[in-house]
This record gives structure tokens, sequence and C-alpha cells, in this order.
């Protein structure tokens, strides 16, 4: 069988930039640091106790004080990552079937002010 070279250039290409999407899409939103878990800008997350299993309770201004780790068009859900649907329309990354959110109090990597807030607000971990 006679196959012309940029076919097979063509094809590796193809193949490798598959591979990257992939992997892209399934790379985890966030990581553990220190028992907990953080964005992957570095940022503390949280889960609320009034959300059910796959399902936000942080809405309106509840969730401009706590903004949720949004999912992206395309992200994929994977292992104990899930992706929920808010009132909104929006995507939500949940971790275990818990809505995660940063704090809009924390400052920097490494800040977990909202920890124990009105006793309803925990790091995730």
């Amino acid at each position: 069988m006679n196959v012309h070279p940029f076919s097979i250039r063509t094809l590796a290409l193809a193949s490798v930039l598959y591979a990257t999407i992939a992997t892209a899409e399934t790379a985890a939103p966030a990581r553990n640091e220190g028992g907990m878990l953080v964005g992957n800008n570095g940022m503390t997350l949280y889960v609320f106790d009034k959300d059910s299993a796959g399902k936000s309770a942080c809405n309106g201004p509840c969730a401009t004080n706590w903004p949720p780790l949004m999912a992206a068009e395309g992200d994929q859900a994977s292992g104990h990552w899930s992706i929920i649907t808010r009132d909104d329309g929006s995507k939500q990354w949940a971790y275990k079937s818990k809505p995660l959110y940063f704090w809009a109090k924390d400052q920097k990597p490494g800040d977990k002010t909202g920890d124990g807030l009105n006793g309803v607000w925990h790091l995730a971990q």
C-alpha cells in the first residue's frame, strides 16, 4: 500500500492535538493542598451545609460573596468530580457531589477566612 507522507504527518498531528484536548478536558478543576481543596488559582475552596447533593443553595447575593467554582463549556466530569447546573443555568464544579465555592474575602492563596463562617461554611476536603 502506498501512503502519501503528508497523510501520515496529518494523522500524527491530529493524534497529538486530540491527546492534548482530551488531557485538558479531563484535568481536575482543583487540587489538594495541605489537606484542603484549592482552585487552580491557589485560592481555598469551601462547601456549604445548606447545599444538597448535586444542588447549590447559594444563589444571588450569596453567590456574590461565595463565587462558585465555575465549569467551562466542554469540561468533563471524572471520578469524584461532577458538574452541576445552577439555578441560572450556569455550570459549577462539585467534589463528591458537594458544590464548591471561593470566599470573596480571601485575599491570597492560603487564606481560609471563610472556614466555619456562620457555622455552615467549611473547607472543602
